[in-house]
């Protein structure tokens, strides 16, 4: 259960570190040292070249509009309330808030405020994966697929010709050549003569939606329906 308490300032600040969790479900798991960070705007950020560790600065406000993300134009939060859990906040490709807290529009859940007092860490381990948004997210790149969209896994099949073809997350992307990391492989399908094959989609059950490298960060085709597919199913949502 994602771990949230009230909210009482109209600023607060956490700092994520990545720890190690026995799951493959939900928590994302890497392993960097944890780092403090004064009140700014939320940021994936570069804490380390050398290992590419990545911080979230979150800039908590009382203000029911959307919060952005200066390092990752495409992702928003939204202060949202969780029944069983109080005030959290919700990631978001949408800017759009979400219609319930459990909207497939969300990501997945970051907590408003962790115990202890003054400057109290949040681990990335905190980070709740919405298994709604999961499920929309492969049916909006199987579509994408299908319809073609996207003009690198059109030219990736027609460079492979034959065999299975790993849609790779960017956020982490492997050496040419290479194949990618088990957290950062999204699916595979099949090509034959250099067409993909949208109906042999396989979700890779190990993928994460969120690692140390930040959440997903799709290739733009797949982005851009992916928004698409969401905002039509807020549509629905809010219809209910």
């Amino acid at each position: 259960m994602l771990r949230v308490y009230a909210s009482t300032n109209a600023a607060k600040r956490f700092a994520l570190r990545i720890a190690t969790r026995p799951s493959s479900s939900l928590p994302c798991t890497r392993s960097f040292t944890s780092i403090r960070i004064p009140p700014a705007r939320t940021s994936w950020r570069t804490a380390s070249l050398t290992n590419h560790t990545h911080t979230l600065l979150a800039r908590y406000s009382s203000s029911s509009s959307a919060t952005s993300d200066p390092s990752r134009p495409d992702l928003f939060y939204h202060l949202v309330s969780l029944p069983t859990s109080g005030p959290a906040y919700a990631l978001s490709f949408l800017t759009q808030p979400p219609p319930t807290p459990d909207s497939c529009s969300v990501i997945g859940w970051l907590p408003a405020e962790t115990t202890g007092e003054g400057d109290a860490e949040a681990g990335l381990n905190d980070f709740v994966e919405n298994p709604k948004f999961r499920a929309i997210m492969h049916e909006a790149i199987q579509t994408s697929l299908r319809e073609q969209v996207d003009d690198i896994w059109t030219n990736g099949a027609l460079q492979l010709q034959q065999g299975w073809m790993h849609i790779h997350d960017s956020r982490n992307l492997p050496a040419l050549g290479r194949i990618g990391d088990p957290d950062d492989i999204i699916a595979s399908v099949l090509v034959q003569d250099s067409k993909i094959l949208p109906e042999t989609y396989q979700p890779m059950p190990s993928y994460r939606i969120c690692t140390s490298d930040g959440p997903t960060l799709l290739t733009e085709g797949l982005a851009a329906q992916l928004k698409s597919v969401l905002e039509d199913a807020i549509a629905r949502e809010a219809a209910q």
